[in-house]
């Protein structure tokens, strides 16, 4: 008699999604030829073979999924053997997930195109040279790196003027804009 028939993939579930294909296989490992096999879900016929082929399925392809083996011995009676049962749970494709990744993704690139303009910006930035100021030095500005001051008698102080070509020289007038006695006293401002 026949026996011990199963159902691959194996029971008790196997979950898909939408759109997938599925293909059931029953088999029996007792039992002589010859074998016929008997597709039911939820309790009712679908199909006959050892194969069920249920194509992309849908949401209403979900249920549980048995497989009957029949033989016959001698002509006159007939045995059974039930497989375990498949849930079979179809859930729906939905775009969400993928509209999800698509957007992620999105955001990541546009994350990293910032950056890398930032990056070039801040590069470009760090290679230039700062720029020169031609406005005139307000009131009170220094704009004098080394100044040297000679004193000469019962004459007002001037400025001694080096052959530097960088460095700016110039008579320092005291307040009010006027030059100030020999007697002030002036030293390098840096």
């Amino acid at each position: 008699p026949v026996a011990n028939a199963t159902i691959t993939p194996g029971p008790p579930a196997h979950q898909v999604r939408a759109g997938d294909p599925v293909i059931l296989r029953c088999s029996v490992q007792v039992g002589s030829a010859p074998v016929t096999f008997t597709w039911l879900r939820d309790g009712r016929e679908v199909a006959q073979g050892p194969l069920l082929e249920l194509g992309d399925i849908d949401v209403g392809h979900s249920g549980t999924y048995q497989c009957v083996a029949t033989n016959q011995l001698d002509g006159h009676h007939v045995f059974r053997a039930l497989s375990p049962e498949l849930a079979l749970e179809v859930t729906p494709r939905g775009h969400w997930g993928t509209v999800v990744a698509g957007v992620s993704g999105s955001v990541l690139l546009l994350v990293l195109l910032v950056a890398v303009i930032m990056g070039w910006h801040r590069w470009q930035r760090l290679g230039e040279a700062p720029p020169e100021t031609s406005a005139p030095p307000e009131e009170g500005e220094v704009l004098y790196t080394h100044v040297v001051i000679t004193k000469q008698a019962q004459r007002s102080p001037c400025v001694a003027i080096p052959q530097d070509s960088h460095v700016t020289y110039a008579e320092l007038p005291g307040p009010h804009g006027q030059l100030q006695e020999a007697s002030d006293i002036y030293e390098n401002v840096l």
